[in-house]
């Protein structure tokens, strides 16, 4: 019993957080991440190609370069679960991952820079 209701809670906390975010913050967003992912990934790609360039066996290199990309491909720089109650959780997520800055966040709502500050303890 305790389980459904802790679902429902959640659930329900999901809902409430759908209705809280803004939509122009929410196209925003949508516009937006592709933008940072690529940019992201381009860096990425940087760093692989620095990695196989670099001295060493070719095995050491395959086997380093497999080591980050089954690291970074986790990344919300590189894939994201999009839906609306993901939105906040994503975009602390690029904050703390590097892949954005607070200055990547201009255009957004005051709340949701705010929120960003608070949850990245930028003050």
């Amino acid at each position: 019993m305790k389980i459904k209701v802790k679902i429902e809670r959640i659930d329900r906390e999901d809902r409430q957080m759908q209705a809280q975010v803004n939509e122009a913050d929410w196209k925003l967003f949508r516009k937006r991440l592709p933008e940072w992912q690529e940019a992201h990934m381009n860096k990425l790609n940087q760093k692989y190609a620095a990695l196989l360039a670099g001295s060493g066996s070719a095995a050491d290199k395959f086997w380093e370069l497999e080591k980050w990309i089954n690291i970074d491909k986790r990344s919300v720089g590189v894939v994201a679960r999009m839906s609306r109650s993901n939105m906040y959780h994503n975009i602390l997520a690029l904050l703390d991952e590097g892949v954005i800055t607070h200055a990547d966040l201009e255009g957004f709502s005051e709340d949701l820079r705010n929120r960003m500050r608070f949850g990245t303890q930028e003050m």
